[in-house]
């Protein structure tokens, strides 16, 4: 009975989807009210943190207590970047733990934005120690690790959000609620398409003066500064390019269908930067929804070609293309699909933006191109100007405040993280891996 509560509750309350939790203190903190200020602390202050950091500063009644990193330069720019915008003078740092040992007791919630093998540890430490915890994905470089941040937000009672962004986007949700729950734009989605295609890059550098001293390296897990500035491609510490970037999109999938895949097939090749992980992986999903929805996926980091980052969502009646870039998202209505002007005069999707009716066709054998349709002019909740980190983080803060319910708690996260560790396991072996039901969810 107790596999039962905790499996196939989960299964059937759509967690893959958005659904349900089991406890409210997932979603819900205790003791801070609508505009109290809050404490908070920074760990990790990279390129993810920054963005992070650069968020943090534009909302209200935030007192940063503390800011931490190895890396002395960023933990003094983070500082100053704080002291110059609000006038604060948080705690420097290099070791977290001392950030719980002098604040915890203090600290209403902690932001982690570390290299993905540090994620797990400082988690259920801060969680343990009774602070809310904001936690960039991946949760962790291994499932296992994953796994220990569920039963620590579990055990603790506290909020775990994972920074799966676009779960707190208004466009997407407008688009998965409005526009293919509501509007059913798409009719019967049969297949889904997306990528992630980035030019090429050269490791990253440093300034030799600003080395990190040997020891220090080796004492937080890194045997030199090289593996420290490219952490990414490197076993034990990050998850390569599926991880890095694929989680973003391939947790969209299922959110939309309500789904959980069923198996996955991947090919990846290390041809090119010939590091631990994949330059390049793409994957075929096959969705355990009514449609069986088919999904290909690839993440490619040797060329920005092929319309850079995307989600697509195609049915017998239209196509919803979506991406966190506004200019990169449209409609496209199948030509033997129903008429969308009332879908259009209800706000659920904006106006025609090309009919395609000078398009050429060769033989009576190619379809016509379909009718092209823009986003409405006002989403709600939308706003242009916020960058696309910030309501992730004004859900959480507003979680910890008791104002509202987490868009990404850990159990949700779990579940979508999951297909991403099958999806890397299914190129690294090149066998067709099949999902159970308890591979989405973790006993306690």
């Amino acid at each position: 009975m107790k596999d039962f509560t905790r499996r196939d509750f989960l299964k059937t309350a759509g967690i893959a989807g958005g659904g349900l939790v089991l406890s409210s203190s997932l979603l819900r903190a205790q003791g801070k009210k609508a505009g109290d200020t809050l404490n908070i602390a920074l760990i990790g202050i990279g390129a993810e943190g920054e963005i992070l950091l650069n968020s943090l500063l534009k909302l209200p009644n935030l007192n940063f207590v503390a800011v931490c990193d190895i890396w002395k330069p960023r933990c003094t720019y983070g500082f100053r970047r704080i002291f110059r915008e609000v006038k604060q003078k948080p705690e420097q740092y290099e070791d977290y733990k001392d950030v719980i040992k002098n604040h915890a007791k203090d600290l209403d919630a902690v932001v982690i934005a570390t290299p993905d093998f540090w994620h797990s540890p400082m988690t259920c430490d801060f969680l343990e120690a009774g602070v809310n915890v904001y936690c960039e994905k991946m949760m962790s470089d291994t499932i296992e690790g994953a796994k220990k941040m569920v039963r620590a937000a579990r055990k603790s009672g506290k909020l775990l959000q994972i920074g799966h962004q676009r779960k707190s986007n208004p466009r997407y949700i407008f688009a998965r609620d409005k526009m293919l729950k509501e509007g059913k734009v798409c009719g019967r989605i049969m297949a889904c398409n997306g990528q992630w295609n980035r030019a090429v890059t050269k490791d990253l550098t440093w300034p030799k003066n600003q080395e990190i001293p040997e020891e220090t390296l080796k004492k937080y897990g890194y045997k030199d500064m090289a593996q420290f500035r490219n952490w990414r491609w490197d076993k034990g510490l990050g998850g390569g390019a599926i991880s890095d970037l694929g989680a973003h999109q391939i947790d969209v999938f299922a959110w939309f269908l309500d789904a959980n895949p069923k198996n996955v097939v991947a090919s990846g090749s290390k041809e090119y930067y010939k590091k631990d992980w994949s330059d390049n992986v793409m994957c075929i999903f096959e969705y355990d929804n009514p449609d069986k929805t088919q999904v290909f996926y690839q993440v490619l980091t040797t060329t920005s070609s092929g319309g850079g980052y995307f989600e697509s969502f195609m049915g017998d009646e239209g196509t919803l293309k979506m991406s966190e870039n506004p200019a990169l998202t449209k409609l496209f209505k199948e030509n033997n699909g129903p008429d969308w002007e009332p879908l259009v005069e209800k706000g659920l999707i904006g106006k025609v933006e090309s009919t395609n009716a000078d398009a050429k066709i060769a033989d009576s054998r190619e379809s016509k191109p379909p009718m092209e349709f823009g986003f409405p002019e006002k989403i709600p909740g939308y706003d242009p100007d916020k960058p696309i980190h910030m309501p992730h983080l004004e859900n959480f803060l507003g979680a910890v405040r008791g104002e509202n319910k987490l868009n990404c708690d850990a159990e949700h996260a779990y579940a979508a993280e999951a297909v991403v560790f099958k999806a890397r396991e299914a190129s690294e072996s090149g066998e067709k891996l099949a999902f159970q039901a308890s591979d989405f969810v973790v006993e306690d």
